[in-house]
């Protein structure tokens, strides 16, 4: 399958997007393209603007189809990954968190698919970061013997962790998601045992789950993410293991609470 051509989809129907997600029901169980529209729109998909014919023109002239099919080549062989379709779609330009937490691109992951929300100003080495965060996803979830509607909290994490370690173990720290340096060792080891570790068992129906993820409500910012990425590391250095070795570890393993 591979990068689907969507800047085409996007030159004809920009300011239609549930057309555009009429393109893709197929992909989807039972679900509506206004269905699909408004769950994509939840992690990064745009809203049309006004002059947003000319943040595609910006996408195509940056090359982001071409950039994200060369990743995909690369990651593929070097991870033994499954070959899904890729869809991408500018990003929500005007989203706070996306913007403060993850430079304005998102993505979507699942073990049969792939979304990217990418906005105009990403640079290439940014788009390789992304896209290597989220097909590590996309090959965790089609590895790991355990279906993605049973994940628990720590499931969640110690996927967010493997996938972010992935771009530290091809870029460097230079990469990183802004949000690996939120925190020192010392508070997130507190979070991981005062936050994570009791609650690790929450299944991914409960909204605490999502509220522990991202830091929403009374948590700390990302406080999923943060203690997560610090969990795998800290067992990649232990053991010398690489992000593929990770893939289908199982994840008390990787927790180390083996």
């Amino acid at each position: 399958m591979g990068v689907i051509r969507t800047d085409k989809w996007l030159i004809d129907s920009y300011h239609k997007p549930i057309k555009i997600c009429e393109k893709i029901r197929m992909h989807f169980n039972d679900a509506s393209a206004a269905d699909i529209y408004d769950y994509l729109i939840s992690h990064g998909m745009y809203h049309p603007i006004r002059n947003g014919d000319i943040v595609v023109d910006k996408l195509q002239k940056n090359k982001v189809w071409k950039i994200v099919q060369d990743e995909n080549l690369q990651l593929q062989k070097a991870w033994d990954g499954p070959n899904i379709p890729i869809f991408i779609f500018p990003s929500a330009a005007n989203n706070r968190i996306l913007n403060q937490d993850f430079n304005g691109k998102s993505g979507l992951a699942f073990k049969d698919k792939l979304f990217l929300f990418i906005a105009d100003t990403n640079t290439e080495m940014e788009i390789r970061a992304l896209f290597t965060h989220e097909y590590n996803h996309v090959c965790r979830l089609s590895k790991y013997k355990k279906n993605e509607e049973d994940y628990v909290l720590l499931d969640t994490i110690i996927l967010e962790g493997i996938a972010e370690n992935a771009v530290r173990e091809r870029f460097g720290d230079r990469l990183l998601a802004r949000w690996t340096s939120y925190y020192s060792n010392d508070k997130i080891k507190h979070m991981w045992s005062n936050v994570i570790f009791p609650n690790r068992n929450i299944s991914k129906s409960d909204r605490e789950h999502q509220n522990i993820l991202y830091g929403l409500r009374s948590h700390p910012k990302m406080l999923g993410y943060c203690v997560g990425f610090y969990l795998v590391k800290k067992y990649m250095e232990a053991t010398n293991k690489s992000c593929k070795d990770l893939l289908n570890i199982e994840t008390n393993t990787i927790a180390q609470l083996d």
